[in-house]
């Protein structure tokens, strides 16, 4: 069985897709990553092809406790780690956890 390693494009963990998880996603359909709570949608899955499209990353911002996604748009006009929220202009800094148990 081969593993196709997608690099995700917000923290750029690497998830890992069995031919078995590929049969099961569609075009349109999303994944998450573990590390950053990242969505991306699959635009292209077919034969040795396969594509993902950042949707966004769901975070809380910690000034006003709004609930937001945090697009591709977000965070190319930030820093990369800072972004503003939507809802009160607060600027957030963007941590990823570790989910691999690495200092």
């Amino acid at each position: 069985m081969s593993i196709l390693e997608v690099t995700c494009p917000v923290c750029d963990e690497v998830l890992e897709l069995t031919d078995a998880d590929r049969a099961e996603l569609s075009v349109g359909d999303a994944v998450v990553c573990d590390n950053c709570n990242a969505e991306m949608e699959v635009t292209a899955n077919q034969g040795e092809t396969f594509e993902l499209e950042l949707l966004g990353i769901l975070t809380t911002c910690p000034n006003c406790g709004e609930e937001f996604d945090v697009t591709e748009e977000m965070l190319a006009d930030g820093d990369g780690d800072t972004v503003s929220c939507p809802h009160c202009q607060a600027r957030i800094e963007l941590e990823f956890e570790d989910v691999r148990g690495e200092p």
